[in-house]
């Protein structure tokens, strides 16, 4: 029976196979969501992601019978480690074919990382950041994946489970079916906080007007979620990687911005029209023809995606969410916006599912990350 090598990716070649191998993996599952695939290379590019400049990274395609069987990264985040004291290495980019043999050299290849750098510990699928996807999906194979969320096979968590790695953090998603008619609670609701805490909504004429918003909205994201035990604080370079890759996405309709009696930004919401099926028609590529089905998916769609979410400290509880969620069934009512999807929330992040509730929230997807601690 072939045996199972590893191939270290390092040259252009092996990334694009490394890039392109969950494609083929996936080319009949009608629920998985490509990513670009450019994009996906400049990952590794250290003028295109500056989370490079301070991790230490390796990547392996697992080759069997002269074929791709698999592929991981392995990142160790020197930021992470200094800031918080935490040391592990990050594997991600995880893909296997249906082959304990498979799965395990993969996980080996992470074990044998962690010995050589002295760390005793292994997680993931996670990429660099916070920011990064993460999390494998353990629920909802059945649903379509959104650009944001990571989807494997059912198989995926059995064979780490077998492996001996443990769950370490779980994720959890909800979908939301709109209401037709704003309640009267939230449409009382919003209107008394507004005026009681001299609230109001931008608003946006154009795409152009949000960019002044956009470093507000990043420390409003640490002040938002600082208290969390895994997050570490935005840097400068990473906002503009960010502020890079997204902000071609963005529509004005679809974020929401709440400012104090000062101007200050106090909350905001980042919603975007789904762009799974114009991802999956794309096939990983914007040219020649992908930008259309991205244009189309903009203009016309029933689906949408919360994508970030902050509400500063002294606001959390102060029903602030009304008025945004006003401000959403307005927006949402007009461009025939039927069905809402979270994004992956830690399942410990009790205050920001609390934002939901009033809309009869169905947990759809679940996802963890896996850790293993060596001996």
């Amino acid at each position: 029976m072939p045996e199972v090598s590893l191939l270290e990716v390092k040259n252009a070649r092996d990334l694009d196979r490394f890039v392109r191998f969950p494609m083929e993996l996936y080319k009949n599952n009608k629920n998985y969501v490509p990513p670009l695939i450019n994009e996906e290379k400049n990952v590794w590019d250290p003028s295109q992601n500056p989370a490079l400049a301070y991790s230490d990274t390796k990547k392996y395609l697992a080759m069997k019978s002269g074929k791709v069987v698999g592929r991981i990264a392995l990142i160790i985040n020197r930021k992470e480690e200094k800031e918080l004291g935490i040391s592990k290495v990050r594997f991600g980019w995880l893909d296997f074919v249906d082959d304990t043999e498979v799965s395990e050299a993969l996980i080996n290849a992470a074990k044998d990382f962690a010995r050589e750098h002295q760390i005793k510990k292994i997680e993931g699928p996670m990429g660099f950041t916070n920011l990064d996807k993460s999390g494998m999906l353990t629920m909802g194979f059945d649903k379509l994946a959104t650009m944001i969320g990571l989807y494997n096979f059912e198989y995926y968590p059995q064979h780490l489970e077998k492996l001996g790695l443990v769950k370490e953090k779980e994720w959890v998603e909800f979908e939301m079916n709109f209401p037709t008619v704003l309640s009267e609670k939230i449409d009382r609701f919003s209107t008394l906080i507004a005026k009681k805490y001299n609230l109001k909504v931008v608003d946006f004429k154009n795409k152009k007007e949000i960019l002044p918003y956009i470093d507000p909205m990043f420390r409003l994201l640490d002040q938002t979620y600082n208290t969390l035990s895994t997050y570490t604080p935005i840097t400068e370079e990473q906002k503009q990687t960010y502020r890079e890759k997204y902000f071609p996405y963005i529509d004005a309709n679809y974020v929401i911005c709440v400012t104090d009696e000062n101007d200050e930004l106090i909350s905001f919401a980042v919603t975007m029209p789904s762009y799974s099926k114009a991802l999956q028609k794309s096939k990983g590529k914007l040219w020649p023809f992908g930008w259309w089905h991205f244009l189309q998916a903009g203009k016309k769609n029933d689906r949408a995606n919360f994508y970030l979410i902050g509400i500063h400290p002294e606001y959390q509880r102060r029903g602030v969410t009304a008025i945004i969620f006003k401000e959403i069934f307005i927006r949402f009512s007009k461009m025939g916006i039927k069905f809402a999807e979270t994004n992956p929330e830690l399942e410990e992040n009790k205050s920001v599912q609390l934002l939901w509730q009033d809309y009869n929230p169905v947990n759809h997807k679940r996802r963890r990350t896996y850790s293993l601690t060596l001996d």
